[in-house]
């Protein structure tokens, strides 16, 4: 009986200590918008949301507001934009003002044309841009068919893929941007 016994506490004193060496689970813990990359936060949202609470008790979305630096201001005109028709499979490019609003020709789309960014940069509440060179395009538009809204956002010279306008038969595209001449 000894013997169980000894034997007994001896398998208690390993499970306990085995127990004890255990390595700790890593808990993953989610990156923060502002951890990830700043291209990974969604910007097909308002461009003057305002301020409320989430249903679920979430934080309240920052305003985002757009601020052109000096170095940038006066210093673009003008964007190339590419509509392609997915039906046809044809693109058209259309030379636009900033600031405009533009009809695109044969369709029911017409494009009003926001800030352009040459280099956008993004922090918690301010969109603007790092330098006046062509590192990272964006361009600010509000898509409207037929009197309509159908996509308000950025659009990316370099990443067209990133928040695009979804539409079952026409494609927008960010070529670049014009400097004032």
């Amino acid at each position: 009986m000894k013997i169980f016994s000894g034997f007994l506490v001896v398998s208690l004193a390993l499970v306990l200590v085995a127990g004890g060496c255990k390595k700790k689970e890593e808990q993953v813990v989610p990156k923060t918008p502002l951890q990830q990359s700043p291209m990974a936060v969604p910007l097909q949202e308002p461009m003057h949301a305002p301020m409320a609470a989430s249903p679920h008790g979430a934080a309240p979305k920052v305003e985002k507001s757009v601020v052109v630096p000096d170095a940038v201001k006066g210093k673009w005109d003008k964007v190339k934009l590419v509509l392609e028709d997915k039906e046809t499979q044809k693109s058209s490019e259309y030379t636009v003002k900033i600031k405009s609003d533009f009809k695109v020709p044969n369709t029911g789309l017409s494009i009003n044309v926001g800030e352009f960014l040459p280099d956008f940069k993004m922090s918690e509440s301010t969109l603007t841009s790092g330098s006046n060179e062509p590192n990272n395009p964006a361009l600010q538009v509000e898509v409207f068919e037929n009197g309509k809204s159908i996509f308000k956002g950025w659009l990316f010279a370099k990443f067209p893929a990133m928040h695009p306008l979804e539409h079952q038969k026409y494609g927008l595209l960010l070529k670049e941007g014009v400097k004032k001449s």
